[in-house]
């Protein structure tokens, strides 16, 4: 089972909406059917955008644009002036996504991550 799969339960989305209220938002079309959304946080000094969706056939709508932009006007609000992200290397498409909407690719950095719960 990967990491994610034991984490993104229902309980623990409603506690991290709780710690960071109207940071995360969806996007729902006129039937009220969800069609995108994202979720975002920050710890106090940074925000981060953990997940970002939108489903397929309504992308290259700005759909994505506005629910980033979304995140970012609350983190300004909130004084967080930097924001990050996590993004699967094989990803090709929300990688390119990022990559055109002002994100870098830093070659010096990586990401290292431990299991608690083992």
């Amino acid at each position: 089972m990967a990491l994610n799969e034991t984490l993104d339960t229902p309980e623990a989305l409603a506690e991290f909406l709780q710690r960071n209220p109207d940071f995360s938002l969806v996007a729902v079309d006129e039937d009220d059917k969800i069609i995108g959304a994202v979720l975002c946080g920050h710890n106090g000094r940074a925000g981060a955008l953990y997940h970002l969706a939108v489903a397929e056939t309504y992308r290259s709508q700005g759909i994505a644009q506005a629910l980033v932009s979304h995140c970012y006007e609350k983190l300004i609000e909130a004084n967080i002036h930097r924001c990050n992200i996590f993004v699967y290397g094989n990803n090709d498409e929300g990688n390119r996504f990022w990559l055109q909407n002002g994100f870098i690719d830093p070659v010096d950095w990586k990401v290292m991550q431990k299991r608690l719960d083992q």
